[in-house]
């Protein structure tokens, strides 16, 4: 039996702690007396009032989700969207670990008819000698079907990256997928289908962690399971309002309707699917297409990103302000008179959750009242199952499975990483100070770990990076994918000089389009790349 890594050691003993904290509990509930003190009656009482319409909301949403199913079933024997052109954009910045993953899982799709754009928003790493070198390869070998386009651009934001990948995509569909993402095979033609009704704007995938070995990413995993299953209620009403731009899908003639992505908000993902509710267009959820994605490992990183997401998720409310409870217009009243205002409640009652909480543990030990804490551990512990269960990935979240009997606690530390999020964007916003692109430390979805979880490999997954040009790649990304493949054991991606073949081909080289290093350009077959590509060492 191989050794525990640093990564599942450091998982396994926080679990089995919070599984004793958990134990505890039970124990102390069953061993002690509840007695009644008066003081705490009313403030008891006051807890319940305030949480009520959040325990109303989710109670709804779980009653709604079996018909998401039954619906989608239904959908799917009548359902003929046909095969219109999918243009997939993926947006890049310093993602030399992961952007081969991603593009070749896009271009291994299932789906017919595929162009790719990759957008290179000026990266310093060694993405654009990735992608140089295999758009070589594509040339030498081009996949029937597909189409790569490669935009070399100066920094400028994910939005206005996007806003130019736009310029050249030709499809009726676009789809966006982040550079530290794998797409499943299905994935594409599954988003596809769903555009089958006309008045469909926007689709969002089902993102799925799949670096979950240390602590952080582990929770996420969870978070993101939790999280997305309710997407399923939002979805039977056509009112999903947050389309995540890792596994997000638009009709290209809305796009043009409702505008470009918006460089001033940070969330431009969160952004333009609220503003194309706005319009009167549906939003709707994919259960079935799944993107695997790499989460933060470490609480800094995750910190910096909730920070992110929640200062350009407030600033998103404050923007389209009259979608709630808006009256008239073509929007469902599910999202205006309920969903949106939900969502902003929970927001507020965020600020004062450490002092409930507080409050409740202190009620619970001074009244031996463990049953509330009990039936709270009970509940989350049931959802987390049935969600497991229902996922259409439920063999690769069984790990899941174990963490439900402490997923109260995981989905706590959450609220206390939401919280520092929410405080840190209240004073940026009172300061009328930005939030910047904050870089956290990636090694990328590689590796034995990924094919034992069950991820996309690719027939080409395991020759990635004989076919790349490693020159320009820096030295510490080279170290640290070396030093994880060595934990994991995959000889595959041992990056060993003899096993790299290197195809340094100047930009002059006439197989490239003219241009240089700027602009756009599009790679065609080329007969003396494709010879120089055959005759290299």
């Amino acid at each position: 039996m191989p050794p525990l890594s640093n990564d599942r050691l450091r998982s396994r003993t926080v679990v089995t702690a919070l599984y004793g904290v958990t134990l505890g509990i039970f124990y102390l509930g069953a061993t002690r007396s509840y007695h009644e003190i008066d003081s705490w009656t009313p403030i008891r009482l006051a807890m319940l009032v305030l949480f009520a319409p959040l325990l109303v909301k989710y109670a709804f949403q779980l009653v709604c989700v079996p018909f998401y199913t039954v619906k989608e079933a239904y959908a799917r024997r009548r359902r003929d969207a046909g095969t219109p052109r999918v243009t997939v954009i993926v947006p890049a910045w310093n993602e030399e670990v992961g952007i081969l993953r991603t593009v070749e899982s896009i271009l291994e799709s299932d789906y017919p008819d595929i162009q790719l754009i990759v957008a290179n928003d000026g990266s310093s790493d060694g993405t654009d000698a990735l992608m140089r070198q295999r758009l070589c390869a594509f040339a030498a070998d081009p996949l029937p079907g597909r189409m790569l386009t490669y935009l070399p651009l100066e920094n400028g934001g994910k939005a206005r990256a996007l806003n130019r990948a736009l310029r050249h995509a030709t499809g009726d569909i676009i789809v966006t997928i982040d550079a530290d993402s794998i797409a499943a095979p299905d994935a594409i033609a599954k988003i596809a289908r769903r555009f089958d009704d006309p008045r469909v704007g926007t689709v969002a995938g089902n993102v799925i962690v799949a670096n979950g070995r240390a602590p952080i990413a582990l929770i996420q995993q969870l978070e993101y399971l939790y999280g997305f299953f309710f997407k399923r209620c939002d979805s039977l009403f056509a009112s999903v309002y947050i389309v995540g731009g890792a596994a997000a899908a638009y009709r290209r003639e809305v796009l043009d309707e409702v505008g470009g992505f918006d460089p001033t908000i940070i969330t431009e993902d969160i952004e333009m699917s609220m503003r194309i509710l706005a319009h009167g267009h549906k939003a709707r959820y994919a259960a079935d297409a799944i993107v695997y994605t790499e989460a933060p490992s470490d609480v800094r990183g995750l910190c910096n990103q909730r920070l992110r997401w929640k200062s350009g998720r407030l600033r998103t409310f404050l923007r389209h302000h009259r979608l709630f409870f808006g009256r008239g217009g073509e929007q469902s009243p599910y999202l205006r008179f309920f969903l949106l205002p939900m969502a902003l409640y929970a927001e507020v009652l965020l600020l004062a959750e450490g002092l409930m909480f507080t409050i409740f543990t202190l009620y619970t030990v001074e009244t031996n009242d463990y049953l509330p804490f009990i039936s709270v551990i009970l509940l989350l512990s049931s959802v987390v199952c049935i969600q497991v269960l229902c996922d259409p990935q439920s063999r690769f979240h069984r790990n899941i499975l174990f963490l439900a009997p402490v997923s109260w606690a995981l989905l706590f530390f959450t609220d206390v990483v939401e919280l520092q999020a929410l405080v840190r964007s209240l004073k940026r916003f009172l300061n009328r100070e930005n939030v910047q692109w904050q870089e956290w430390d990636r090694v990328g979805l590689i590796g034995s770990q990924a094919a034992e979880d069950g991820l996309p490999m690719g027939k080409n997954a395991a020759t990635t990076w004989s076919r790349v040009w490693l020159g320009d790649v820096s030295d510490t990304t080279m170290s640290r994918v070396s030093s994880r493949a060595s934990q994991t054991g995959d000889r595959a991606f041992k990056l060993r000089s003899r096993e790299v073949r290197s195809v340094p081909l100047p930009v002059d080289h006439p197989g490239w389009p003219k241009g240089g290093n700027t602009g756009s350009f599009e790679l065609v077959p080329s007969r003396p790349l494709a010879r120089e590509l055959r005759r290299a060492p």
